[in-house]
């Protein structure tokens, strides 16, 4: 999942929000220098990430598309299925929008001196494209998924990946609306049994 998902699903807590937004962007165990609620974060964005690997309906949306599209699928459906929950936005969440992407974007403004530098850099291209809201607009998740492919150091499709996306779409926004329900519910979970903590 994306950064929309993995703001959205550590739920009303601002630490667990940071967490889901670090865990891209760091490697290994969790920086000491983090609170340990923050550090429950990229665990929970790293839970999210294997479970979403591994489950059926995602596996099945990625063996609808080509090569050399298949290649990319992890990608690919993360952008998408990130641009399925900004546009249906209402259906999954009951903060707006533009709200809830104005209050991340205001978190990550607050820690900003202590991100790690590649996360600095997109929190700049998060204001600059308006994101994560701005990823209900296809355009926009044309551009992101065009820079994400100039980043990748081999040669690669994603730039003209957009309509081939949008082709599948129906099928694509069907495995979503299967998958995502059961992606809540195993967050929810998961931030229960780690608060509760061992018996």
């Amino acid at each position: 999942m994306n950064h929309l998902a993995h703001a959205l699903l550590a739920g009303d807590d601002d630490a667990l929000r940071l967490g889901g937004m670090l865990g891209d962007f760091v490697r290994g165990a969790p920086d000491v220098a983090w609170p340990r609620e923050v550090a429950e974060g990229i665990r929970l964005h790293r839970a999210i990430d294997v479970y979403t690997d591994a489950h059926p309906e995602v596996l099945a949306a990625k063996a609808r598309l080509a090569p050399p599209y298949r290649r990319y699928a992890g990608i690919l459906l993360d952008m998408w299925f990130d641009h399925c929950l900004a546009r249906d936005f209402p259906r999954w969440s009951a903060v707006p929008l533009r709200p809830f992407s104005r209050d991340l974007r205001a978190l990550l403004r607050e820690r900003e001196a202590q991100l790690p530098p590649p996360l600095q850099r997109f929190f700049a291209y998060m204001q600059t494209h308006d994101l994560p809201a701005g990823y209900a607009q296809p355009q926009v998740l044309g551009r992101a998924l065009a820079g994400i492919g100039q980043r990748l150091q081999r040669a690669n499709p994603l730039a003209n990946a957009l309509p081939v996306l949008q082709a599948q779409a129906d099928v694509l926004d069907r495995h979503f609306e299967a998958f995502f329900p059961e992606l809540q519910a195993f967050a929810r979970g998961w931030i229960e049994q780690e608060r509760m903590g061992p018996d």
